[in-house]
């Protein structure tokens, strides 16, 4: 299994832009989704991900979804383990 992305929004000085918390949480339920869902049909993929978002408490933004369900949908399955 690949290891998740790391995640990094630390800026110089400890500035954080607003909405930085709801990113790494839209982050992680990419990097969640895309270790289960790859290459997946995108109706799925998109589903899965409007799912997690929806869990952790975040409220989807349907052109993002799309955006990152076609990404990665396009990649390869992972072998199983």
């Amino acid at each position: 299994m690949e290891a998740i992305a790391p995640i990094s929004n630390a800026r110089a000085g400890g500035y954080r832009t607003a909405g930085w918390q709801q990113q790494i949480r839209v982050d992680y339920a990419v990097n969640k989704v895309m270790q289960t869902h790859r290459g997946q049909h995108e109706d799925q993929v998109a589903q899965a991900i409007h799912d997690q978002l929806r869990a952790i408490g975040v409220v989807p933004n349907n052109r993002q979804i799309a955006q990152y369900a076609a990404a990665i949908s396009a990649l390869p399955q992972l072998p199983p383990n």
